[in-house]
């Protein structure tokens, strides 16, 4: 997850993300370099937008969270509806005197 990280931070910093980049973020962050995993990192990213990916990674997070927020009011409404049983006796005592 760190090879990620470092990318998006190379990516946010208006850098490039090549192997020698990457692999000095990790560095000067005190972790142990694997050069395998930097490569394989660097050659997965190259041709993709990462931009694009990153609001694409964004959508389906924020859609559900705003679908669930009336979902849950709609059922709290639901709940403070329910009468109790002493309301309902009182409710039944009204209607036969």
């Amino acid at each position: 997850m760190e090879y990620v990280y470092a990318a998006l931070l190379l990516h946010a910093a208006k850098q490039p993300v090549n192997e020698e980049n990457v692999a000095k973020v990790l560095g000067s962050s005190g972790m142990q370099v694997d050069q395998a995993r930097v490569k394989a990192l660097v050659s997965s990213l190259q041709g993709v937008n990462i931009e694009e990916a990153i609001k694409q990674a964004a959508m389906p997070v924020a859609a559900p969270a705003q679908a669930a927020a009336p979902a849950a009011k709609a059922e709290e409404k639901k709940e403070e509806k329910k009468p109790t049983a002493e309301e309902a006796a009182a409710g039944l005592s009204a209607l036969f005197g």
